[in-house]
């Protein structure tokens, strides 16, 4: 039997009512993780980037095909990911994610991307149609930061990477 807590499961992903990205108070009133993995994941990942609490990750972003929706920004050393859902391996964060948009919008298809700009500079956020820092009702890398800061990284990222070994029974 394996350990339930060595998994990190995904559930359906969660669709926000219309119009709450368009209010600054109900979107910055958004639980944190909901708030990061809706359109502030790539501030998530430029504060993690700025102090890392592991060595060797960068990070990458899932760009859908034109005209969809689905864009999001990670951090990952190739093998492992952090983002609004912690920790986990990074095929099963890509699988997961197509998995939900494909059900949502049939034909949906992304292509990955190594990023290549400072994730925490708003203008170059703009350029790529995303927002940065200072658009958010509040500051919103004090916010990423605290979030970053109640997981303990070097336990969640080995529950992440055992589940490379981890035996099915």
């Amino acid at each position: 039997m394996t350990d339930k807590r060595n998994h990190r499961t995904f559930i359906a992903m969660y669709i926000l009512k219309r119009g709450i990205k368009k209010n600054p108070e109900k979107r910055w009133a958004l639980p944190d993780r909901i708030f990061f993995g809706h359109g502030a994941c790539a501030l998530l990942a430029g504060t993690f980037l700025r102090l890392p609490p592991l060595p060797g990750f960068h990070a990458e972003r899932i760009i859908p095909a034109e005209d969809f929706a689905g864009g999001h920004a990670y951090v990952t050393d190739g093998v492992i990911v952090f983002d609004y859902h912690g920790y986990s391996l990074r095929e099963r964060l890509l699988a997961h994610h197509a998995k939900g948009w494909s059900k949502r919008y049939p034909g949906w298809s992304c292509s990955i991307e190594t990023v290549d700009f400072d994730l925490l500079d708003t203008a170059e956020l703009n350029s790529r149609k995303m927002l940065g820092p200072d658009q958010y009702l509040h500051d919103a890398i004090p916010r990423a930061q605290a979030f970053i800061d109640k997981v303990d990284h070097a336990v969640a990222s080995a529950r992440a990477r055992a589940l490379l070994t981890a035996s099915p029974c």
